[in-house]
């Protein structure tokens, strides 16, 4: 089996990279591509050492690729995601190119993995602000979701390199962000459409999408703040049944890689470079019946793209990949 990761050198492509050694998923060959400024960049996975090579036609030809892990961005999706798979490749892509496209699946593991068959080659990585909502929300699923307001406080890292260099530089004039995101916070992310920025339609449009309620009532604000890494969101959840700020607790605490912060309150530095999903500061809202706020955090690089891309890919491997 052979898997090539697309947009390597990238912030995604390189915590691919780590959590691939981390979890020792295991590959005849690895396949490295980036754009051509950033070709002979080397990389060591599983004891090997890779080097990068530009993303293109000629550099494609030949290669026998099972399994194809993108993270480069809309226009090379648009571009490339066909070309791997015509080339037979099972791509996993974490652009956004794709998410919405009806019949092809919008994962994220251990909420919808069972759409990920022998049949189902192109498979789209959620949103990182949206991959973190997702074990809540599917988890009050039962209890009918009334409505879910979101407001996010998203780390530079989310807007890759430049984004933290225009951080750590301390930027007047940003290459990133329209406006200076030092000791500042800026409540657009990506363009706006009809008052809304494109994060925010995001959470919306994906959350729907993933937890199959075409309808669901839910909004979001979301906001650039001055952190480095790991994201972090306010949520007011209503539901339909009688419901307990106990039995939400209750609920939630039996959700894998998550963890409940009883008597204190969770933040981005505990959480970077961990799996885990932190929640804390659970608590009834007394402006609206069996209605609760929630604030959780987690590494955007890892759980919000890399791990959830992996798993993904770990999948794959086990349910289509026959000829290792």
């Amino acid at each position: 089996m052979n898997v090539a990761i697309v947009g390597a050198t990238g912030v995604v492509g390189r915590k691919i990279i780590q959590i691939i050694n981390e979890r020792k998923f295991f590959a005849d060959e690895f396949f490295l591509f980036a754009s051509q400024k950033s070709q002979g960049t080397t990389f060591d996975i599983l004891g090997k050492t890779y080097t990068v090579e530009s993303l293109n036609e000629k550099n494609l030809k030949n290669k026998k690729i099972d399994i194809a892990l993108f993270s480069a961005g809309s226009k090379v999706s648009k571009k490339f995601v066909p070309y791997f798979l015509n080339m037979g490749a099972y791509v996993v892509d974490n652009a956004s190119y794709f998410r919405l496209t009806e019949n092809i699946p919008l994962v994220s593991f251990g909420v919808n993995d069972n759409l990920i068959t022998k049949d189902t080659h192109l498979i789209c990585n959620p949103n990182c602000s949206t991959i973190m909502l997702m074990p809540i929300l599917n988890a009050l699923k039962p209890f009918g979701i009334k409505r879910v307001v979101v407001n996010t406080y998203q780390a530079c890292s989310g807007a890759g390199k430049d984004g933290i260099d225009d951080l750590l530089l301390k930027r007047a004039c940003p290459l990133k962000f329209e406006k200076p995101i030092f000791n500042n916070c800026l409540p657009k992310i990506g363009n706006f459409t009809n008052e809304y920025s494109e994060e925010e339609l995001k959470i919306i449009n994906e959350s729907r999408k993933i937890l199959g309620l075409n309808s669901l009532a839910i909004t979001a604000t979301c906001v650039r703040v001055p952190v480095l890494n790991c994201h972090a969101e306010s949520v007011n959840v209503a539901v339909c049944k009688q419901f307990s700020a106990k039995k939400l607790k209750q609920v939630i605490k039996n959700i894998p890689k998550l963890i409940v912060y009883e008597n204190d309150y969770p933040t981005q530095l505990e959480c970077d470079e961990t799996d885990n999903i932190l929640v804390g500061r659970i608590r009834k809202d007394n402006s609206l019946k069996n209605s609760f706020w929630l604030y959780l955090v987690s590494d955007n690089l890892r759980v919000g793209a890399a791990l959830n891309a992996v798993k993904i890919a770990e999948k794959i491997k086990k349910v289509a990949i026959i000829d290792l």
